[in-house]
C-alpha cells in the first residue's frame, strides 16, 4: 500500500510525494485520510485493490488500449440492422470538421465574452430545428431523448398543476425507466395499451384513463417499435378536452417526409438529434431537444438554456445570449424548477451543420430513401417461411418489428448465426416485450445498399432452412 502511495505517476503531476505533502500542509491536514473522515468506516476499503501494475510509458499504454479495441467488431466491417434509439446514419465530413474546431470542441460553458461564436451557432441550431419541427422555441440540447422526454413531462405537470401523465406502452423501456426516475415522486405515470394488430394507441383505453387529473399525454411518433401513430390529432383533441397537454416524441430524421407533431396539435415536442450528424460512438453521440410554441407558459418552464438574438448598444449591431436566464438553475440554484448542468451543446452545433448542409430538399430525400429501403426489406423478409415482417399492420419509418416466432428459432440464435455472415441482426425484443414472442426490431437507413439488404435475406434463408 505504501509503495503505491509513493508511486510517482507520469500522468498525475501531484503524485510527487513532496508536492502532496506541501498541498496537505497548505490546507492544514496531516494526512490524506483526513479528507475522507466523513465517510463511514463501513464504506471504507482498507485493503489494496486488485489492480494490475501501472503502465509507465505512453507507448505501453497505447499498445495496451489498442489490443483491447482490436477485440471489438464495429459497423464499419459489419452490416448493422440495430437501432432502438441510436441509429447508423451517414455523417458528412463537414460535421466532424466543424465540431473539432477548438472554439467549439473546448467550449464547456462560458459567457458571451468568451464564447467565440458558440452562442451564435446554437441560436442557428435552434432556428433550424424550430423550422424542422415547425415550432417557435427549441432549447440547447439535453443529454439525450430520455432526459428531454422526462423534462417535457415535468414541464407539463408544472404548467397544468396536475400530477398524472399518460404514456403509450410501446415507448422505449429504457426511456420509460428514465421518465419514472426523473418524475418520481412528483408525477404518476400511467401506461395506455396498444392495439395488438396495428400497434397504435388503443383509443378505448385512452378515453377510460383520461381525467381532470391528467397533465399530459405522451407518445412517440414514429414509435419505438417503428410504426407511425396515425391518431395524433384525435389523441390531442381528447387530451385538450380535459385540459391536458399533448406531448410527442419524434425522430427528426423522419420530418422530411412525415408531418411534424405541431400539425396535429402537439403542445411540446421532444426527441433526439443523434441521427443529424452524430456517429454511433459505442452508443452515442446522443442529445435531446425540446420544442414548443412561443408562449410564456411554455417558455418559462424550460429549465435549460435558450439562446436568442437582440440589439446591442451599437446601432445596427446584434448579439446572441440567454433568454429569460432567471428561470434557470444557473440563476436560481436550489430554487430552480429543475437543476440543469452540462448540456450537449457541441452536438447541437453539429446538428446545425448537418441541417444547413441538407436543407429541406436533402431531408426529404433522406426520408424517402429510408422509406424505400425499409419497405423493400420488409417485403423480402415476409417472403421467408416462418417470418412475419412487419409484425404490426401499420405504416413504418426506418424501424419495424420482425416476428420469428413461427420459425421455431429464438432471436438470440438467429443473431448469433448472422454474426457468421458479418451481420448485426435486429435488437432482440423478447426481453423488453415478451408478449410479442420471438421478435426483433430491425433498423434500415440511407447507409444500407440493396446488396446489403439482400445479404441479410440470404443469410436468414440459409439459417432458417428454406
Amino acid at each position: 500500500m505504501e509503495k503505491r502511495r509513493n508511486f510517482i505517476h507520469p500522468y498525475i503531476p501531484n503524485s510527487v510525494p513532496e508536492i502532496k505533502a506541501q498541498m496537505l500542509k497548505e490546507i492544514g491536514a496531516q494526512d490524506i485520510e483526513e479528507l475522507y473522515e466523513d465517510i463511514p468506516e463501513s464504506l471504507r476499503m482498507r485493503k489494496e485493490m486488485n489492480l494490475p501494475q501501472p503502465l509507465r510509458s505512453e507507448h505501453e499504454l497505447k499498445k495496451h488500449v489498442e489490443e483491447i479495441l482490436a477485440k471489438n467488431v464495429t459497423c464499419r466491417e459489419n452490416i448493422s440492422f440495430l437501432g432502438g434509439g441510436c441509429w447508423q446514419h451517414y455523417v458528412p465530413a463537414i460535421c466532424d470538421e466543424i465540431n473539432h474546431r477548438s472554439e467549439f470542441l473546448t467550449a464547456y460553458a462560458g459567457e458571451a465574452y468568451e464564447d467565440h461564436g458558440r452562442f451564435h451557432s446554437l441560436f442557428e441550431y435552434e432556428s433550424l430545428m424550430a423550422e424542422l419541427v415547425d415550432m417557435d422555441v427549441v432549447n440547447v440540447p439535453t443529454y439525450d431523448w430520455g432526459q428531454a422526454a422526462s423534462t417535457t413531462l415535468r414541464m407539463a405537470g408544472r404548467i397544468t398543476g396536475r400530477k398524472q401523465i399518460l404514456i403509450a406502452d410501446t415507448v422505449s423501456p429504457d426511456r420509460l425507466a428514465m421518465m419514472r426516475n426523473y418524475c418520481y415522486p412528483i408525477l404518476d405515470l400511467i401506461l395506455i395499451g396498444h392495439d395488438p394488430e396495428t400497434g397504435v394507441v388503443k383509443m378505448e383505453d385512452l378515453k377510460a384513463k383520461l381525467s381532470q387529473e391528467t397533465a399530459g399525454l405522451y407518445f412517440d411518433n414514429p414509435s419505438y417499435l417503428g410504426f407511425i401513430e396515425t391518431q395524433g390529432q384525435q389523441m390531442a383533441d381528447l387530451a385538450h378536452a380535459v385540459g391536458a397537454l399533448s406531448l410527442v416524441g419524434v425522430d427528426p430524421s423522419s420530418l422530411g417526409v412525415l408531418t411534424p407533431p405541431s400539425h396535429y396539435a402537439a403542445d411540446i415536442v421532444c426527441g433526439d438529434i443523434q441521427g443529424l450528424g452524430m456517429h454511433l460512438n459505442y452508443g452515442g453521440g446522443l442529445a435531446g431537444f425540446i420544442a414548443s410554441h412561443d408562449e410564456e407558459k411554455f417558455v418559462m418552464e424550460y429549465p435549460s438554456r435558450l439562446f436568442g438574438i437582440t440589439r446591442t448598444t451599437v446601432e445596427g449591431e446584434y448579439g446572441f445570449g440567454d433568454v429569460a436566464y432567471e428561470r434557470t438553475s444557473f440563476d436560481k440554484r436550489e430554487e430552480g424548477k429543475e437543476f440543469v448542468g452540462t448540456h450537449s451543446a457541441l452536438w447541437g452545433i453539429t446538428a446545425a451543420v448537418y441541417l444547413a448542409l441538407m436543407g429541406p430538399k436533402g431531408m426529404q430525400e433522406l426520408g424517402q430513401g429510408i422509406l424505400q429501403r425499409s419497405l423493400y426489406l420488409m417485403q423480402r423478409l415476409s417472403e421467408i417461411p416462418g417470418v412475419k415482417a412487419p409484425k404490426f399492420q401499420s405504416a413504418h419509418f426506418k424501424e419495424f418489428v420482425v416476428d420469428f416466432t413461427a420459425s421455431g428459432k429464438k432471436v438470440s440464435e438467429i443473431n448469433q448465426a448472422l454474426l457468421d455472415h458479418n451481420i448485426f441482426g435486429g435488437k432482440d425484443l423478447s426481453y423488453e416485450f415478451p408478449d410479442l414472442g420471438q421478435c426483433a426490431l430491425y433498423c434500415v437507413t440511407e447507409v444500407h445498399s440493396q446488396v446489403e439488404l439482400d445479404s441479410l435475406v440470404t443469410a436468414l434463408k440459409t439459417f432458417l432452412g428454406e
